[in-house]
């Protein structure tokens, strides 16, 4: 766990606490168990970039302030140099990188995510969350599952999806990269 993820569990926990949201009202909301939103808060585990995107709808704040701890302050525009987006812990070995945590407002939140190379025979592991999703392929290959659906994609495909659905990814033959972009 990064001091960053860290410093994100503790500012959803204080606002959540402010706003007189209990944990128990927050886990259901974001359609976790209270024993796995327990573990989100206390940093044990990593919260999902789509759980943190949830969570900040709910407490009606920019994802920004929970990735970075301060409010974002660009409403005009908003510059993000490569390699200089808000890194968000997700699972152990995958790069989320939000693009747009400086500014005020978005309306979707973009990440640019790099997924390790990981056996053949390895489980796609799925997710849930709002909303829908549009994955465009980087570079490398990987493996798409929406529900029952599953997809090989290559470098300038692309894939979009309703996220209420199970979904997940994994990379083939190497590592890939993408831009999600989950619409809030």
């Amino acid at each position: 766990m990064t001091e960053s993820a860290r410093d994100i569990a503790q500012r959803v926990r204080g606002l959540r606490e402010d706003m007189g949201i209990s944990a128990a009202e927050m886990a259901g909301f974001v359609q976790a168990t209270p024993e796995q939103y327990q573990a989100y808060e206390s940093a044990a585990e990593d919260i999902p970039a789509s759980v943190l995107s949830e969570i900040a709808g709910k407490l009606k704040v920019d994802l920004g302030l929970l990735l970075k701890g301060e409010v974002p302050k660009m409403s005009v525009f908003s510059v993000t140099r490569k390699g200089r987006g808000a890194v968000v812990d997700r699972r152990r070995g995958y790069n989320y990188e939000n693009l747009v945590a400086s500014f005020h407002g978005a309306r979707f939140e973009p990440f640019l995510v790099t997924l390790p190379e990981t056996p053949s025979d390895a489980p796609i592991p799925q997710n849930v969350h709002p909303g829908q999703e549009f994955n465009y392929i980087l570079e490398g290959r990987m493996r798409v599952k929406v529900q029952d659906n599953e997809e090989i994609l290559d470098a300038g495909d692309s894939v979009i999806f309703d996220a209420s659905k199970p979904h997940g990814m994994k990379a083939i033959g190497g590592q890939a990269r993408f831009l999600a972009i989950i619409a809030v």
